[in-house]
């Protein structure tokens, strides 16, 4: 279908591509991996021809229908949200419109040889209608639509009036609308919640037909959506004939061997060179010496790959709270609404937090999460009942508006530094560091950061204080699966207490020891870990 053959690509003085292949083959399922920057967002730009390749060769299958989703959705106006998905199929919505045309006609008198020519045209468009899923295009852009969360009271919704969240989805819902035979998704569950994301790999497994390329920094769904792995890295691409799971055991086995392998290429490069400095002097081994030193020059070095920057962090053993975090008695939430009606997000909320909890609060979109979360950090009151704080709990907050409101004009240290009064200057870079600033990348201005970037800020100057009860709401957006992994492992050491809010499952699955649920208002508290919540609720998080 899609065959990338020895590709160069250079950005500036940056190489990202040097002799790599990838093959795209009908029915495949590919994710791509590798750190930001490698160019992983460059192989979808180049299938779709937004960028040229520098050298090497791209080929397509004639007739092929690319789908992109990509994090730039680009504008939105003038029509409802299903208006906009179905826009998407506008040459299907054409066809349609031209048959009917054709329908018309042929109900009119004409000649024998007229008719047959409006006949076969009639076949074509009908056969190529029927391959486009045009008799049932509306009911499927309702369905993906819904099923991304945008529900049928919106579907007449303008679709100026969704956020950016939102229309995120909007656009996706586009992508999958019109059922293409190569699906390339950049980022997919971006912006969506559990069920979303739940159901969009459901679709992937069962509903989808073509082939999948995809990046997404998603853990598990990662493994239930894909059966390649192309890891981006070193100037060329590597296909894992297997899910993420299956691709870091692989490559830790293949780069063991590798390292084996270099070591000892180095040494019999080391005892060859040793014995021509030895003897290159002396006639009576002149040939011996010029033997080897044409052996050496046709042996092909074995490259070690660079290391792979990840977060590297360690949390500084935190002052003791008591045992008692937060008391939860009677609380309740009340929003005023743009019409100025009261809208209850939860109420009649009582319970404890104890030192040393980690706990998933959990819930639909709209339930409550992150407001409950707001509660418990302080950063708004309740309507009704408490939420006491305990002894000696000094509370660490994260939230995605944690980024809206740093200071554009500063810089990275000057921003770590401001969270961290009593740090010297040693300890800031070193921390700095452990998230990824080095060198002269902390005088960057936060103007100038990407949003995975700005979350790596607020997470330093959050994680270096000495704060025993971390609130954290989708600490993991922007982050990607290697840093996830190090912020997880971090978290698991972290011997305070924990209540977080996140949409990726192998993070509560493999951290968590209690789930708080808010449903319709009210909350259900687990005594037991993730996969225990599950097991009691009937939740199905799984593909099936």
């Amino acid at each position: 279908m899609i065959h990338l053959t020895k590709i160069s690509k250079q950005h500036g003085s940056q190489i990202l591509f040097s002799n790599a292949s990838l093959q795209i083959l009908p029915g495949t399922r590919a994710g791509l991996v590798g750190a930001n920057g490698t160019g992983k967002t460059t192989i979808f730009r180049l299938i779709t021809g937004e960028e040229d390749a520098d050298g090497g060769e791209i080929s397509c299958s004639k007739k092929i229908k690319i789908g992109y989703f990509s994090q730039n959705v680009g504008e939105m106006s003038g029509g409802s949200a299903l208006q906009e998905v179905m826009s998407a199929a506008s040459d299907v919505v054409m066809l349609g419109k031209k048959m009917k045309e054709m329908e018309a006609a042929m109900a009119e008198p004409m000649d024998e040889t007229a008719m047959e020519v409006v006949l076969e045209e009639y076949g074509e468009a009908a056969e190529e209608f029927e391959n486009r899923g045009g008799y049932d295009l509306e009911n499927r852009a309702q369905t993906i639509l819904t099923g991304l969360g945008i529900g049928p009271t919106d579907y007449t919704r303008p679709v100026e009036s969704f956020s950016g969240g939102w229309k995120m989805r909007i656009a996706l819902a586009k992508i999958l609308t019109i059922s293409p035979e190569v699906l390339l998704l950049d980022e997919p569950t971006n912006h969506l919640d559990m069920e979303s994301i739940i159901w969009l790999e459901n679709w992937l497994v069962n509903d989808f037909k073509g082939a999948l390329l995809m990046t997404c920094h998603d853990h598990d769904f990662m493994n239930r959506v894909v059966n390649r792995t192309v890891e981006v890295a070193n100037h060329t691409t590597t296909t894992y004939g297997g899910n993420y799971d299956f691709y870091i055991r692989e490559r830790e086995i293949r780069l063991k061997q590798l390292i084996a392998s270099h070591r000892r290429q180095q040494e019999m490069l080391a005892k060859e060179e040793n014995f021509i400095a030895r003897f290159k002097a002396r006639v009576s081994h002149a040939a011996q010496v010029q033997s080897r030193i044409k052996k050496l020059e046709k042996i092909e070095r074995i490259q070690l790959p660079e290391q792979q920057r990840v977060i590297k962090f360690e949390f500084s053993p935190p002052p003791r709270s008591g045992d008692d975090v937060v008391l939860l008695d009677g609380l309740k939430k009340t929003w005023e609404t743009e019409d100025r009606e009261a809208k209850t997000v939860f109420s009649d909320i009582s319970g404890l937090i104890n030192r040393q909890d980690k706990i998933a609060v959990v819930g639909v979109n709209g339930a409550g999460k992150s407001t409950f979360l707001k509660v418990l950090a302080g950063k708004t009151r309740p309507t009704k009942g408490i939420a006491k704080i305990g002894a000696s709990v000094k509370i660490g907050y994260f939230s995605q508006h944690s980024m809206d409101i740093l200071d554009s004009k500063k810089t990275i240290f000057e921003t770590i530094q401001e969270a961290l009064p009593l740090a010297g200057i040693g300890v800031i870079r070193n921390l700095c560091g452990a998230f990824l600033f080095s060198g002269d990348d902390v005088e960057k201005r936060i103007a100038q950061l990407s949003g995975g970037e700005k979350s790596r800020v607020v997470l330093a100057s959050l994680l270096g204080q000495p704060i025993n009860f971390l609130i954290l709401d989708e600490p993991t957006n922007h982050l990607d699966i290697q840093s996830r992994e190090v912020l997880l492992h971090a978290l698991k050491l972290f011997i305070g207490t924990i209540v977080l809010v996140s949409h990726d499952r192998h993070f509560l699955r493999c951290l968590v020891d209690r789930v708080f649920e808010i449903d319709k208002g009210e909350m259900t508290v687990y005594k037991g870990d993730y996969e225990y919540y599950l097991s009691k609720t009937g939740h199905d998080h799984r593909a099936i």
